[in-house]
């Protein structure tokens, strides 16, 4: 079983100094990030599809092995609610697809108000998307835990080998969430750290003690012995700042997390 642990995104200035080299430029972000690990998720993705020119650019700056895990656009997760919006997917998956090996999991982060009633137009959606790529959903209205639907959508994404990406944050309890990971609906877990709010403003240090929730996490990992792959993402709202959250679950892991000084050494050979 692979295990990839990273963070949502790369480009945060507040970085600078803790995690990235001081003096570090922006356009050096990536290619540093991804000198310390193998995996990030693109929120950027969420907002707008990249330019060909962006994509390259993720390319060229980052090793062969690495992955990225991109958000679907929220056109069609927010605007269009997964109706109608065939021609943004297709449009979307072909930039997507340019990133060739490096292209990990495209998440569908849907609304808090994308509620159960709504499971008619995730029916109609889910069997349209390409399997050449995975898909992982996640869901933040609580009525999707509910008995009475739970294991109709549990179904369906079973049927199509999408995973329901497990979250840890305020909107479903994560008890739930832990449980939700022995009821794997794919062949890889996605699994997002978010944190209990949005208060966090200074991304350059840990600020909340979350070690106890990671212990819980990585238990959790490690017993999922059902599935190939694993990627995981923390949020700077998680505790504060996210490639320190991700190293810890490493280590947990028994993986060896790279010592942001060893990037500082690395730096001053170029």
């Amino acid at each position: 079983m692979r295990v990839l642990i990273g963070t949502q995104g790369w480009n945060y200035a507040a970085w600078v100094g803790p995690f990235y080299p001081p003096g570090t430029r922006p356009e050096e972000f990536l290619s540093t990030y991804a000198r310390a690990f193998r995996v990030v998720e693109v929120d950027s993705t969420f907002y707008a599809i990249p330019d060909a020119k962006v994509v390259r650019a993720w390319m060229e700056r980052t090793p062969a092995e690495f992955t990225f895990a991109l958000k679907m656009p929220r056109e069609v997760t927010h605007d269009r609610r997964l109706r109608d919006a065939e021609d943004v997917v297709q449009e979307f998956l072909d930039r997507a697809r340019e990133l060739g090996s490096k292209l990990g999991p495209v998440l569908m982060q849907m609304g808090p108000d994308f509620a159960p009633e709504e499971i008619a137009a995730l029916e109609q959606f889910l069997p349209a998307l390409p399997r050449d790529v995975r898909f992982a959903i996640e869901v933040r209205d609580r009525g999707w835990m509910h008995a009475n639907v739970l294991p109709r959508l549990l179904e369906l994404l079973n049927a199509h080998g999408i995973a329901l990406a497990l979250s840890d944050g305020r909107w479903i309890p994560r008890e739930t969430m832990v449980q939700l990971a022995e009821q794997s609906t794919a062949d890889f877990l996605y699994v997002r750290w978010m944190g209990p709010n949005r208060d966090i403003t200074d991304y350059s240090r840990i600020q909340f003690d979350r070690s106890e929730q990671i212990e819980l996490w990585s238990d959790v990992l490690r017993r999922a012995a059902n599935t190939k792959e694993i990627y995981g993402f923390f949020n700077n709202h998680f505790a504060g700042h996210s490639p320190a959250s991700a190293r810890e679950l490493q280590r947990m892991l028994g993986q060896t997390p790279v010592d942001p000084a060893s990037l500082r050494v690395q730096r001053t050979l170029f």
